[in-house]
């Protein structure tokens, strides 16, 4: 009995010291997991407020500040002389602040009758809860200072900054314009926006909870960084010489419109590129009865009336397209300045019977003298000496079947026949510059290499940028290909085409104390049966060594359409007024004998 006792009493003490050694293992445990949750706790804490506490001091300055955007200004765009193309007016945003309007009526009513925004459209912006709400954009100094000094609670007059263009139409179709939010539309606006833009600054004021602005605390202000500065080939002298001609015949012929391009032939920079009838630059949405039109309507007119025709439009370019078949047959050995050809007013080609313009025919002629004449029979028979992979070879090397590069949008691309699907008859017309379309851009890129010694230019606008501290952040390159054509070739073209206007068909696009080279051009537009024509011609002088390169389109004119009749003396007048302009010294006057298409 004792000895059960003991044991009893033993095993109990066991399972009391086995009980303390389990509690003490858990109290340990315990203490344990304790630290290290501390431990870890603390290390998320040290890592919260020192690691990210930039990103948080961040965000809580978000919650407690309202940003209000300040309008960086756009870059200006200047002519190549410096002249001011594209600039800023200073107007103001005005919004409201639906936490901050004290008196929402007197607001909404001032509102309405100050800026002539119906008062209903006000209202529920004034009405909106939101932290800011815009009422209007590009309000004009006067109407925004009288809005700022009412000191109406509530309501922000924020700056900003309108384009502004200086001479209205001039260059419309070029320059482009921008939209409400100082993005680049159409034109170089749009090419060169990203130099153009600069990069918004904006103002944070500190605010409640409830989104009210503190008082008497400071505001942050980031200052906005103006956007740079874009030199442009246009000469603004050049343009309005090249603009008041278009107007002139454009009225003269009462015609559809009237396009014209000047370059450089030995660059490729534009000095003027015209598209009349041009749009007002400072109201590029304005247009004549647009308040009788559906939106689908108006946005057909609207794109009509920004399209660049002398880029994004093509057209059967007609005789001035024999300056290349011409330059290709000299350049393939084909044909010689002495060879003879016959002209009976007309050319069979297999079952076609294709006339000259000159209906009894030319009779017995040179190569020279055919181009004097432009001659179609005998530039069909030139283009059949060159066959059909010759001209494709000389349409791939001249440029002909590829875009310019030209650095405005729009580009369109050259229409031609596919060279299998090319006959007797396709080659015959081609050669003379029928059933086929290209762009005026295209053509004077082509004629560029034919008189500047072989190198195809890029035609362009971009000379250079600069930043608003006057410093050049980038000038342009645009490299030409050479070797289109030899030397040897595009002095004789030089020389042929001299002939053309001081002895042939182009006689009225000559200028006293100038040689001036050129090729006139009528062609029928499609369909045929229209009777629709545009009467073209290009120039360039001085012939010798040209320092600029002119077409013009005259589209739809009414009464004689011939090229030679009312082209070529635009070219006279363009060439008249730009080469002493341009520094080219007029020689002693010559007689030049007259000869007439």
């Amino acid at each position: 009995m004792l000895i059960s006792y003991i044991n009893k009493l033993y095993m109990a003490s066991e399972i009391m010291k086995n009980c303390k050694t389990a509690q003490r293992q858990r109290l340990i445990f315990a203490y344990v997991m304790v630290c290290i949750l501390t431990a870890a706790l603390l290390c998320r804490l040290a890592y919260l407020m020192l690691g990210k506490a930039d990103y948080y001091g961040a965000r809580a300055k978000d919650v407690q500040q309202r940003e209000r955007s300040i309008k960086a200004e756009r870059g200006i765009i200047y002519d190549r002389n410096g002249v001011v193309l594209a600039g800023n007016k200073p107007v103001s945003t005005i919004s409201v602040i639906h936490n901050q309007i004290t008196d929402p009526e007197k607001v909404i009513s001032v509102l309405s009758k100050t800026l002539g925004i119906e008062e209903e459209k006000v209202r529920k912006r004034v009405e909106k809860v939101s932290s800011i709400e815009r009422i209007k954009s590009n309000v004009d100094k006067k109407t925004s200072d009288k809005i700022r000094d009412m000191a109406l609670d509530g309501v922000m007059v924020d700056e900003d900054y309108k384009r502004y263009y200086p001479y209205g139409n001039l260059a419309s179709r070029v320059i482009g314009f921008t939209g409400a939010d100082n993005q680049g539309i159409i034109g170089l606006e749009v090419s060169y926006d990203s130099y153009l833009q600069g990069e918004d600054g904006s103002i944070l004021t500190m605010t409640n909870a409830r989104g009210i602005e503190i008082e008497g605390k400071a505001e942050d202000r980031i200052e906005p960084v103006a956007g740079n500065s874009f030199y442009t080939s246009i000469d603004i002298n050049i343009q309005k010489f090249a603009a008041q001609a278009a107007e002139d015949v454009l009225e003269a012929k009462k015609a559809k419109s009237v396009r014209i391009i000047m370059l450089n032939p030995q660059n490729g920079e534009i000095y003027a590129m015209v598209n009349v009838p041009e749009f007002d630059l400072n109201n590029p949405y304005e247009i004549e009865g647009s308040s009788n039109m559906t939106q689908e309507k108006l946005n057909e007119e609207l794109n009509k009336m920004w399209r660049n025709g002398c880029v994004s439009d093509t057209y059967e370019p007609g005789s001035t397209f024999k300056v290349f078949t011409a330059t290709s047959a000299l350049e393939a050995g084909v044909v010689k300045e002495t060879d003879t050809f016959s002209c009976p007013g007309y050319k069979v080609v297999e079952d076609r019977r294709i006339r000259c313009h000159k209906v009894s025919g030319h009779g017995g002629e040179t190569f020279v003298q055919g181009v004097q004449n432009s001659c179609n029979p005998v530039f069909m028979e030139v283009g059949a000496r060159l066959g059909t992979d010759g001209m494709f070879e000389y349409l791939d090397k001249l440029g002909i079947l590829k875009k310019t590069g030209i650095d405005v949008p729009g580009e369109a691309a050259t229409i031609m026949h596919k060279k299998e699907n090319v006959g007797a008859v396709e080659l015959a017309t081609m050669s003379f510059g029928q059933s086929f379309q290209l762009t005026p851009v295209r053509l004077l890129s082509t004629v560029s290499a034919v008189i500047n010694g072989g190198t195809l230019v890029v035609p362009h606008f971009g000379v250079s940028i600069e930043s608003s501290d006057k410093s050049v952040v980038r000038k342009f390159q645009y490299d030409g290909t050479e070797g289109a054509i030899s030397k040897e070739t595009s002095d004789k073209m030089k020389a042929i085409l001299e002939t053309v206007v001081s002895e042939g068909g182009g006689s009225k696009a000559s200028v006293d104390g100038y040689k001036v080279g050129g090729k006139t051009g009528t062609s029928e537009k499609l369909p045929r049966s229209s009777n629709k024509y545009i009467a073209s011609c290009l120039g360039f002088a001085p012939a010798e060594n040209p320092v600029v390169l002119a077409l013009v389109l005259i589209d739809e004119p009414e009464g004689i359409y011939y090229g030679g009749q009312i082209a070529a003396p635009v070219i006279s007048k363009l060439l008249d007024d730009a080469l002493p302009y341009l520094g080219a010294e007029r020689q002693e006057e010559t007689e030049d004998a007259a000869f007439h298409e």
